[in-house]
């Protein structure tokens, strides 16, 4: 492993959680078991206590799932890591195990929903409290901190806005307080930001997006610093259940090795698209982190080695204007979710954020007329031409 920390990232994305093997294969063998026989009872006994190394049970550990776990820690600069089943049960782990009844959470307002509905819906009936606010806003942040808050959780960039936080002036704050700060790092990858390098405490990925990038596959990781902390929640995850399974830890460490040759194409096509975006008679603005239009630019250009594959844009004519362009490109996928080496396209006012109402979205920084374009590695030319068709039709 030590090698493989010494090496650039692009050959670790290639090297990265690649042990050897019974019979000498190239890639870990798919263990899909659900449970590993003991050589004896003193041996059962030995791993049950910890005195000893070896599987037991696929959900408290498993070999390929351990081989896809290590190459994500190596690629954040971590310690370790926990597979998840999904991005929000990375989260909730997370939350599970560093929250109890009466702490407080400070939480990015632009950030994936479902996060937001966790804090704002389930967690506070077990009395534990959040508070909501513009994390790119440095003094927002300090006056939100409260005696019991125990963690600042951060998504930069934010989701749909892209939104992007200062980590390093954040950590600042959360140490100050006794704090934790937890990063979802999905929008860049590791390849594009690393938060251990700003201060963070925890990182979270919901790895069905890019670091799998395939559109084929629902998974979650927690990257964490330490022997402890790493300890601390593999209790936590085993008790709660929210495990990846073998084969799907399997297909994401198989995507892990192209991630950093996705991540360059991504980011050079959305470069190009942002621009073209930018220059249209039918959109308003631009939320890129590669534009030098881009509120957060300064911030973006510190803590991102590219600007990433996500856009998101605000049309002319609304509501109306966001359901013809949904209905007229071919391209590009009219689908949620993001970081596939497919184009996908969608508009959250009249259709992931349709429920909340006009009122609770702008709240939300979510306008009728916001678009959020995930880029994918396809030929730019032909990305551009299909959105100029579905521009043209409005």
């Amino acid at each position: 492993m030590s090698k493989v920390n010494n090496l650039n990232i692009e050959s670790k994305c290639v090297h990265a959680g690649i042990g050897e093997y019974e019979n000498g294969p190239v890639v870990p063998p798919i263990y899909q078991t659900s449970t590993f026989k003991f050589e004896s009872a003193d041996h059962g006994g030995a791993l049950f206590a910890g005195k000893q190394k070896g599987y037991i049970y696929t959900r408290m550990q498993n070999p390929t799932i351990e081989a896809m776990e290590d190459a994500v820690a190596v690629l954040e600069g971590g310690y370790k890591s926990l597979g998840c089943a999904s991005g929000m049960a990375a989260i909730h782990t997370v939350f599970a195990s560093l929250l109890k009844a009466g702490d407080h959470v400070v939480c990015s307002k632009s950030v994936y929903g479902p996060t937001n509905t966790l804090l704002a819906t389930v967690l506070s009936k077990f009395n534990i409290e959040s508070t909501f606010v513009n994390t790119s806003d440095i003094k927002k942040v300090e006056e939100a901190i409260n005696d019991n808050t125990k963690i600042i959780y951060i998504e930069t960039p934010g989701n749909p806005t892209l939104e992007t936080t200062d980590l390093e002036a954040v950590a600042k704050i959360a140490h100050n307080n006794n704090a934790k700060l937890v990063v979802d790092n999905t929008f860049m990858s590791p390849v594009l930001q690393r938060p251990f390098d700003f201060g963070t405490d925890i990182i979270v990925h919901s790895m069905t997006k890019f670091l799998n990038g395939h559109a084929d596959v629902v998974a979650g990781i927690v990257v964490v610093k330490d022997e402890e902390t790493y300890l601390h929640f593999r209790k936590t995850l085993n008790q709660i259940g929210g495990v990846i399974d073998p084969f799907n830890s399997f297909l994401v460490h198989r995507g892990l090795k192209t991630l950093a040759l996705r991540m360059k194409k991504h980011s050079e096509n959305a470069i190009v698209i942002a621009e073209f975006l930018e220059n249209h008679p039918k959109v308003e603005w631009v939320r890129f982190p590669g534009l030098k239009s881009f509120p957060n630019y300064e911030i973006a250009q510190k803590q991102h080695k590219a600007p990433g594959g996500m856009i998101s844009f605000e049309l002319k004519g609304g509501l109306e204007a966001g359901k013809i362009l949904m209905n007229s490109v071919e391209l590009c996928q009219l689908a949620v979710s993001l970081g596939g080496v497919e184009s996908l396209i969608q508009h959250p006012a009249s259709m992931t954020h349709l429920t909340m109402g006009k009122e609770a979205r702008e709240t939300a920084g979510i306008t009728d007329g916001l678009v959020r374009l995930s880029v994918g590695i396809e030929n730019v030319d032909d990305i551009i031409d299909d959105l100029s068709r579905a521009l043209e039709k409005i």
